[in-house]
């Protein structure tokens, strides 16, 4: 498969207070949301627009299965980084290495088509005193998939929260992905995958911890 490989910044600022709250809370919620009848009033004005007639048997329903579903595929924006990351374990005392998560599966939806991107991510971060369960990671990567996204935020998103709420030595994040916007419209390139990486502390600062977390998360 082709890879588009993003290289992370050898140096960048510590997240201001606007991105620790922006990472660690749910999102504020929409003023003026519209209600569920608009949302499915809106449905069928889209499957009009596309020559289908909204009236038919076949997608009478459809408004309001669709919405449904964005109530599940969206669900990030109800949930916080911090009530994922909040309890930890003081068995990490004596541990002096990274502990890595590879091959956490997501899917999430691009922001600029809202069309599907979905592939995996890889977590590490060396603790320091305390770990936190290792499902958690899993539901931190959820809590940002969740939401209509960009990889390259989407990664940004998940070392931040780490960063900031479990406040380790170092963490590395690597997300690899294909894009549906890429692979059904527009180039029509299948099986294209986009890698993005992003680091911080030890792992920025030490090549040898790249090296380490990169050969780890390369499949064997």
């Amino acid at each position: 498969m082709d890879a588009i490989v993003k290289p992370w910044p050898k140096h960048s600022a510590a997240p201001s207070h606007a991105q620790s709250d922006l990472v660690r809370a749910a999102a504020a919620p929409l003023e003026n949301r519209p209600t569920r009848e608009q949302a499915e009033e809106a449905v069928r004005v889209l499957i009009a627009f596309t020559g289908d007639n909204p009236a038919r048997e076949g997608v009478l329903e459809t408004p309001s299965r669709v919405v449904e579903a964005y109530e599940e595929m969206f669900r990030g924006y109800t949930e916080s980084a911090a009530d994922v990351l909040d309890k930890t374990f003081a068995e990490g005392e004596a541990y002096d290495d990274f502990v890595l998560v590879r091959d956490i599966t997501f899917n999430s939806h691009c922001e600029h088509h809202i069309m599907p991107f979905f592939g995996k991510a890889h977590i590490a971060y060396r603790p320091v005193g305390r770990v936190v369960g290792l499902s958690k990671l899993a539901r931190l990567v959820d809590v940002f998939a969740r939401r209509l996204q960009t990889q390259e935020h989407m990664s940004a998103q998940i070392i931040a929260a780490i960063d900031d709420i479990l406040k380790p030595a170092g963490v590395a994040v690597m997300i690899e992905a294909e894009h549906m916007c890429m692979s059904i419209r527009g180039v029509t390139k299948p099986g294209a995958l986009t890698v993005t990486t992003q680091f911080r502390g030890s792992f920025r600062d030490d090549p040898n911890e790249q090296i380490r977390f990169m050969n780890s998360v390369r499949p064997r």
